[in-house]
C-alpha cells in the first residue's frame, strides 16, 4: 500500500473530512496521512481506540513516535492525557490499552536504527520557551542534531508573523487548536501538512493557533 507515498511532493489534509478505516484490531480505526507498506508499514496516522479496547502486544522493530490528541492512551509503562508525547524507540515493546477511548497522531518505522532512548512528555506541564519572534513560543519535543530532526510543539499568538524560511529537511505540521495561514491558505484545527525538502514557507495566524511540528526529517525518504 501506497498513501502520499511520493515526499518529494507538499500534501495537504483536512483530516476531520477523512474516513474512519478499521484496522485488523477490533475498536481501533485510522486516517492515514501517508503510508508506504501494508500493516507492517512506514506511516503517519491518525488512530482511534474506542472506549475500553486494546492492542494486541507488539514490537516496534524502527520506533514509533505519538502525541494524545484526545482521550487517555494506556500501556504497561502508565496512563498518557491529552498533550503528552513519546517516542519508544526500536526495539521497544508495549501493549496498548484504553478505558475512555483516544485518539493519537502517530508515526511508525521512522526512526534510525541505533536511537534507544524512551521519551515521554506531558506537553500540559513543560515549560515553554521564546520562539522565533515576538508572539510567537515553542515547546522543544525531540531534537536529533547528527539527523537535523527536530521535533516541536508551537503557538502563534493572534497577529502573529513568521519571516518566510525554507526548510531544507522538510517539515509536517498538525494544527492543534486555531488556525494558520502558510501562504497557500488557510490551515485550521486538524489539519496535516507535509512540505518536502527545500519548500520554502511564512507562517501568520489571525487569532492565534497552537501546533506540532516535525523538522529535518524527510531528506531520507525523498
Amino acid at each position: 500500500m501506497r498513501v502520499n507515498a511520493d515526499f518529494t511532493q507538499r500534501v495537504v489534509i483536512q483530516t476531520n473530512d477523512l474516513p474512519w478505516l478499521a484496522s485488523p484490531q477490533p475498536g481501533v480505526d485510522r486516517r492515514m496521512l501517508d503510508r508506504i507498506g501494508d500493516e507492517v508499514a512506514r506511516a503517519t496516522s491518525l488512530v482511534r481506540y474506542a472506549p475500553a479496547s486494546v492492542f494486541e502486544p507488539h514490537v516496534h522493530g524502527l520506533g514509533e513516535e505519538f502525541f494524545v490528541l484526545d482521550g487517555i492512551f494506556s500501556d504497561e509503562h502508565g496512563d498518557y492525557p491529552v498533550g503528552t508525547y513519546v517516542r519508544n524507540p526500536p526495539g521497544s515493546y508495549h501493549a496498548p490499552r484504553t478505558e475512555p477511548g483516544c485518539v493519537i497522531l502517530v508515526k511508525l518505522r521512522q526512526m534510525a536504527p541505533t536511537e534507544n532512548a524512551r521519551i515521554v512528555i506531558d506537553t500540559e506541564k513543560a515549560a515553554w520557551g521564546r520562539g522565533d519572534a515576538e508572539g510567537h513560543r515553542r515547546l522543544d519535543l525531540y531534537m536529533n542534531r547528527d539527523n537535523g530532526e527536530h521535533v516541536t510543539i508551537e503557538r502563534l499568538d493572534a497577529a502573529t508573523v513568521l519571516p518566510e524560511q525554507a526548510c531544507p529537511g522538510g517539515e509536517e505540521i498538525f494544527v492543534l487548536s486555531g488556525s494558520l495561514d502558510d501562504g497557500q491558505g488557510e490551515l485550521h484545527s486538524g489539519t496535516w501538512i507535509r512540505n518536502p525538502p527545500g519548500y520554502r514557507r511564512s507562517l501568520k495566524s489571525a487569532g492565534g493557533a497552537v501546533y506540532w511540528a516535525k523538522r529535518g526529517h524527510l531528506d531520507a525518504v525523498r
